[in-house]
């Protein structure tokens, strides 16, 4: 489906590093980029990994921050001793780290340079799985998020003359960060499908939040109840995200793919199989294609089970965006479990599935008013879906 894809990489992205214990450590991106290396993805030659990344610009980062909370970045950044408690950093979820602008700044320059190779026609689909920084707001850091990277690439297509782009985060925790950057901004369509904020961090994206006056229904959100496994939450996605994506007829598709979502994830409480995930990852890659003129920038975003989870969801994720799936049943590379097992000390999984199968049961086939997926669902179909002349109880589904 692919025609040619970029990869982003270098390795001073590693340098976005909250220090020992923190969730978000770089090996989740590193183990990911071997295994997909180690699968052979990047010798394609339809496919091109693009580096060395350069940091964003200080016009770039103003698109969507703030100058004084650019400025409280910088100075926390040479002196942690300035730390501005209430610009979000210095906290457990964002502790200060030396040269902390500049390696956030290279997180938004990889996701920069994989808009600007989608937008040129250099490639048709780019990724970064650095990326998805989606919490970080316009004045202040968030949930391990220093600078927004998603709010910054969009912002700059925007600049570009790009008319619609649509926004589509399937991370388990709201993309509430670029929400609000975009919340009254007609041209971007935000769609977050997350677990409820009864439950989790952030405590936003209700059904309810449906964008600023002038942008009335650009904000899609699906909250679903904790315990959503793979049949309720691809339900749930597709009865509602290529509903909107045909009525907004985006220009350009962005996707943030945290892996959060996972049964075995410490920080969240869905619990999506590695192979509800895939799922999710081929039915983007179509929607990029039926309704984005092919245009895709993939970004990374949550996913805490270091091991067993990240790097061969993201390994799937690669491979989908390139047009080279990896079998499912496919056996993990001798050489890559052992790294693991000389770098981690831990014993790799052997193979790139949980053993599901799942596949939705369409809304087309009715629905039940008690059920609470159902019920999420029938909330955020209620809110958006008049306002792109859809009927909350139509059974369509694409």
């Amino acid at each position: 489906m692919s025609e040619r894809t970029a990869v982003v990489w270098g390795d001073d992205l590693a340098a976005y590093d909250f220090g020992p214990g923190h969730p978000l450590a770089p090996i989740r991106v590193q183990l990911a980029m071997r295994l997909a290396a180690d699968f052979g993805l990047f010798a394609h030659r339809d496919v091109e990994v693009l580096t060395p990344v350069e940091p964003a610009g200080v016009d770039d980062l103003l698109r969507v921050h703030t100058p004084d909370y650019l400025q409280a970045v910088q100075a926390a950044s040479a002196d942690a001793a300035s730390v501005d408690p209430a610009r979000g950093l210095g906290t457990d979820d964002v502790p200060v780290f030396a040269d902390m602008h500049r390696a956030a700044a290279a997180v938004c320059g990889a996701s920069l340079a994989g808009a600007r190779a989608v937008l040129s026609g250099q490639v048709e689909h780019a990724v970064n799985l650095a990326g998805g920084l989606h919490h970080a707001m316009p004045g202040a850091a968030s949930g391990f998020c220093v600078y927004n990277d998603v709010g910054v690439a969009i912002a700059w297509l925007l600049e570009q003359g790009v008319e619609r782009i649509a926004y589509v985060d399937v991370d388990v925790h709201h993309g509430d960060g670029v929400q609000a950057m975009f919340w009254d901004d007609p041209r971007v369509l935000t769609v977050s499908i997350h677990e409820s904020p009864r439950t989790l961090f952030p405590g936003t994206g209700w059904a309810t939040e449906v964008g600023g006056p002038a942008a009335t229904g650009s904000a899609v959100n699906i909250a679903l109840p904790a315990g959503t496994s793979d049949q309720g939450w691809l339900r749930a996605f597709h009865a509602v995200v290529p509903q909107v994506l045909a009525a907004f007829r985006p220009q350009f598709l962005v996707t943030q793919q945290g892996a959060d979502t996972h049964a075995e994830d410490p920080l969240a409480h869905l619990a999506l199989s590695l192979d509800g995930q895939r799922m999710s990852y081929e039915a983007l890659h179509r929607w990029a294609h039926r309704y984005a003129q092919g245009r895709w920038l993939a970004l990374g975003g949550g996913g805490y089970e270091w091991v067993d989870v990240v790097p061969r969801a993201w390994a799937h994720l690669i491979a989908e965006v390139t047009g080279h799936p990896i079998d499912p049943l496919a056996d993990l590379p001798v050489p890559y479990r052992a790294f693991v097992e000389e770098a981690l000390a831990r014993q790799s999984p052997f193979r790139m599935t949980d053993g599901r199968a799942p596949w939705p049961k369409g809304f087309d086939d009715g629905y039940d008013p008690g059920d609470p997926v159902d019920q999420a669902i029938l909330a955020t179909r209620h809110a958006v879906f008049p306002h792109w002349g859809l009927t909350a109880e139509s059974m369509s589904w694409l």
